[in-house]
């Protein structure tokens, strides 16, 4: 495994710490992940087991060793000290002054292991007049101008899935592999810092960009593209259906498809930026070809002519498509307490040359509490009296 060897110190909470710290734990990191004594909040978001454990913990903490710990108190902050001697990388999504408070600012840790690396999200980074606010994912969409240009005039919509959180995640596991590749010429760590909005900004950046060159304050359109067309959402006899079809080649086939050849050439669809400017004489077109088909009719003959197009289906229905199976997407694993096997997805890339650590799933509330702490050097009595303190 390429990350054998390096051990990564998780203080993250809900996303964007913890999904960073299980992308290593995928490819070999001893990630420990370190929790309040009971457990975290973010541990029972929508419960899935007995004891409470959700299904965001469940995907966001597979593979890590578990520990539970009052790093603020006098006896926490040594076991901090000591982890720290120990560790390649620190993961801690807290703000800046509560990272201070807690001993896991880069100067208090650096100042204990050299080599540390410490990769911090935040709302708003640490600098500028909302740094000290707090934030979740939705306040990085709502920022970054998507959340306006989703939706309707009258309706602005976010999106369900936390992609900001998971983005930041990436970022900073990115910068990790850069500080860990700069470490082996440098031999010193350094802090990698990723936030909210920074995300936000970087994924919505063509938005701000054509507004700052083209001066157009674009306006919500619904499941419509500004930028193509028909790109958009359609009522099937018995469902939904979602096509997207961008470029003059793909176009002129979405055409004939639809028995309407006589658009390839009418200027007002020249372009893609043309085609999403009239989209909604297009998505009607669209849908008057839809209506008459099922989901699966529709989609096997766009399939056949090679346009972009695919059903709008249920949490329900996405991990029971054949496709999915055929990628081995899913890693089934089992958790005391739930209902059934966890299907859960660990990072959806492969290497030709390196597999994935054996799948295993999120640990109980300081299930590994005693093997770290005996790791360190406390002994059994020590343990019970740190246990007995409520300090683990």
């Amino acid at each position: 495994m390429p990350l054998t060897g390096i051990r990564v110190l998780d203080f993250g909470r809900y996303i964007a710490g913890p999904y960073c710290a299980a992308l290593l734990a995928d490819y070999g990191a001893d990630v420990i992940r370190i929790e309040a004594p009971g457990g975290n909040d973010d541990r029972y978001t929508v419960p899935v087991a007995e004891d409470g454990s959700g299904a965001m913990f469940m995907q966001m903490n597979r593979a890590k060793r578990g520990l539970t710990l009052k790093p603020g108190s006098p006896e926490g902050r040594e076991i901090v000290r000591r982890l720290a001697e120990t560790a390649d990388v620190v993961i801690a999504n807290l703000p800046h002054d509560a990272l201070v408070k807690l001993g896991l600012d880069y100067d208090s840790i650096s100042a204990i292991n050299p080599r540390i690396i410490l990769a911090t999200a935040s709302a708003f980074g640490s600098e500028g007049p909302l740094a000290s606010r707090v934030g979740f994912d939705a306040v990085g969409q709502a920022m970054s101008g998507t959340v306006h240009l989703t939706g309707t005039p009258d309706q602005p919509y976010r999106a369900q899935v936390n992609y900001v959180d998971f983005g930041t995640a990436l970022h900073c596991a990115f910068g990790i592999m850069l500080a860990l590749r700069t470490r082996e010429a440098t031999g010193k760590g350094q802090c990698v810092s990723g936030s909210l909005l920074g995300t936000a900004l970087a994924l919505s950046n063509a938005l701000t960009i054509d507004h700052a060159l083209n001066g157009i304050d674009r306006q919500p359109l619904g499941n419509r593209a500004f930028s193509s067309g028909p790109t958009d959402i359609f009522r099937t006899r018995d469902g939904w259906i979602v096509t997207q079809i961008v470029g003059n080649g793909i176009f002129a086939r979405w055409a004939e498809l639809v028995g309407c050849p006589e658009l390839i050439d009418d200027p007002l669809y020249a372009s893609d930026i043309l085609r999403g400017d009239n989209g909604e004489e297009l998505s009607t077109i669209m849908q008057r070809w839809c209506i008459e088909r099922t989901s699966a009719e529709a989609i096997a003959e766009m399939g056949a002519a090679r346009v972009p197009a695919a059903p709008v289906l249920r949490a329900g229905e996405a991990l029971a498509q054949p496709q999915v199976a055929a990628m081995g997407l899913v890693e089934p694993v089992d958790y005391p307490g739930a209902n059934g096997a966890l299907p859960v997805i660990r990072a959806p890339i492969r290497l030709s040359g390196i597999d994935k650590a054996v799948a295993r799933r999120a640990p109980l509330v300081g299930e590994h509490s005693d093997a770290i702490l005996a790791e360190l050097g406390y002994d059994a009595e020590a343990i019970s009296a740190l246990r007995a303190a409520r300090i683990i």
